[in-house]
C-alpha cells in the first residue's frame, strides 16, 4: 500500500505539470519535497531507512545528476555560441526551398546526434532552425527536433546515456546498432508531416542574408568543445570503466573546454538562469523517478519492451535502463530505441525535451505537444513494428 501511495505522489506530479505546465519548475520540486518527506517519516530509501538512507541515495544519484546539470547548461552556451557565429543564417543557400529543407534540416539533427549528445544535437537544431524559419517554431516542429535527436542517439553508444549505460554495462556497440533500423523508419514517419507542419505555419528563409560574415573562432570554439565532450566519454567508457560512475567526467570535460576557450569568444554567461531552471526542472524529476519503489521490471520481451517505450515518456529513462541491464536478457538495440526515442513523446520525457523548451518556452504544454505533435507517437510504434519484423525479438545474455 505505501508503495501505491508514492507511485500516486508521483503520478500527481506529472499531472499537475501537465495541466499547469507555466508552474513545472514549481510543481517538479513540491513533488521532490513531498516524495522525499514521505518516503523520510514512512517507507524509507533503497539505500535504508531515514536521513541517512536519503544520504546515501543522493551519494548513488549524483554523478548523473551533475551531468545532467553540466551538459544541459553547458550546451545552452554552446548551442548561443553557433547561433552567434551566423552559421544557421548560411544554411538557405543549401537547403531547399520547401518543406523538404525542413525534413533535411530534421534528418542533420538525427546524423548530429549519433556522435553528439541528444541534448547538444537538439540545441544546434534548434538554433539552426530559428535562423531559417524567422524564429517562429510550430510545436509539432519543436517535438520532431527533440525526436531527431532521441531517435540519431538510440543506436550509438555516445549518442544518449541510456546507450552510454549499455557500453559499460559490456553491451556491445554493434549490438545496439541494430536501433538504427527503427530509428530510421521513425525519422521517416515523423519527419514529413512534422515539416510540413512547419511550412505551413512559417515558410523556410529562401536566401541567406547578403554580405553574411561568418565568426569561424565561434565554430572553432563549439568543435573543439565537443572534441573534449565525446573525447572524455570515449576514453572513460573505453579504458576506465570501473571509475565511470565516481564523478561526472563528461559535463566537467564540457564545461573545462567553455572556461578554456571563453578568452577568444565568451559565451553568453547571461543565458545561465535560464538554463540552470530547465535543469533544475529535469533533475528534480530524476530524482523523484529514482525514488521509486520499482525494483525489478516485467519480464523481458517484445511487448514489455515496446511498452517501456511509453513510460519513458512520463519515467525517467535512466532508472529504466539501470534495471533492465541487472535484470538481463533483454534485445539491446531494442531497449535503446524503446527507452531513447520513447521520451519524445512527451516535452519533458527526455533531457533534449526540457533543453530545447528552455530555448522555445511554447513547447511547454503537453496538450500542444500531443496534438501538434502526434506523429512522434505514430513514428515509436511503426519504427518499433518495422525493427520486430526486419530482426525479431533477439534477446542478448
Amino acid at each position: 500500500m505505501s508503495a501505491a501511495i508514492e507511485f500516486v505522489l508521483f503520478g500527481g506530479v506529472l499531472a499537475g505539470i501537465a495541466l499547469l505546465h507555466r508552474h513545472a519548475l514549481g510543481i517538479a520540486l513540491g513533488g521532490l519535497a513531498m516524495v522525499a518527506c514521505y518516503k523520510l517519516a514512512f517507507t524509507g530509501f533503497s539505500a535504508g531507512p531515514g536521513v541517512a538512507g536519503l544520504s546515501a541515495h543522493l551519494l548513488h544519484e549524483w554523478v548523473t545528476l551533475a551531468n545532467l546539470l553540466g551538459l544541459l547548461s553547458g550546451f545552452a552556451l554552446l548551442a548561443n555560441h553557433v547561433h552567434r557565429s551566423r552559421l544557421p543564417e548560411l544554411l538557405p543557400r543549401f537547403l531547399p526551398n520547401d518543406w523538404t529543407g525542413g525534413f533535411v534540416l530534421l534528418a542533420l539533427v538525427f546524423v548530429l546526434s549519433s556522435f553528439l549528445d541528444n541534448i547538444a544535437a537538439a540545441l544546434i537544431g534548434g538554433t539552426m532552425a530559428r535562423a531559417v524559419y524567422r524564429d517562429k517554431l510550430h510545436v509539432g516542429y519543436l517535438a520532431a527536433i527533440v525526436a531527431a535527436s532521441n531517435a540519431g542517439g538510440s543506436g550509438s553508444v555516445v549518442g544518449d546515456t541510456t546507450t552510454t549505460m549499455m557500453w559499460i554495462d559490456g553491451v556491445s556497440p554493434v549490438t545496439v546498432l541494430d536501433a538504427y533500423i527503427a530509428a530510421t523508419v521513425a525519422l521517416c514517419v515523423f519527419g514529413v508531416p512534422a515539416a510540413r507542419q512547419q511550412q505551413r505555419y512559417s515558410p523556410i528563409v529562401k536566401d541567406a542574408p547578403p554580405g553574411l560574415a561568418i565568426d569561424p573562432v565561434r565554430l572553432v570554439i563549439v568543435g573543439m568543445v565537443l572534441v573534449a565532450a565525446i573525447g572524455v566519454n570515449v576514453a572513460v567508457n573505453a579504458h576506465w570503466t570501473q571509475r565511470a560512475g565516481d564523478f561526472p567526467f563528461i559535463g566537467a570535460a564540457l564545461w573545462a573546454a567553455l572556461l578554456v576557450t571563453a578568452g577568444w569568444r565568451s559565451p553568453d554567461f547571461r543565458l545561465l538562469p535560464e538554463a540552470l531552471r530547465s535543469s533544475a526542472f529535469l533533475l528534480a524529476l530524476v530524482l523523484t523517478a529514482s525514488m521509486m519503489p520499482v525494483h525489478e521490471l516485467p519480464k523481458p520481451s517484445a511487448a514489455s519492451t515496446f511498452a517501456l517505450g511509453f513510460v519513458s515518456a512520463v519515467f525517467d529513462n535512466i532508472p529504466l535502463t539501470a534495471m533492465a541491464l541487472e535484470q538481463g536478457g533483454y534485445d539491446w538495440g531494442m531497449l535503446a530505441y524503446s527507452v531513447g526515442f520513447g521520451g519524445s513523446m512527451m516535452w519533458f520525457g527526455s533531457s533534449a525535451g526540457v533543453a530545447l523548451c528552455g530555448l522555445f518556452p511554447q513547447g511547454r504544454s503537453v496538450a500542444a505537444w500531443l496534438r501538434q505533435g502526434w506523429h512522434v507517437i505514430v513514428a515509436y510504434v511503426v519504427g518499433f513494428l518495422a525493427l520486430l519484423a526486419i530482426l525479431g525479438w533477439t534477446p542478448n545474455t
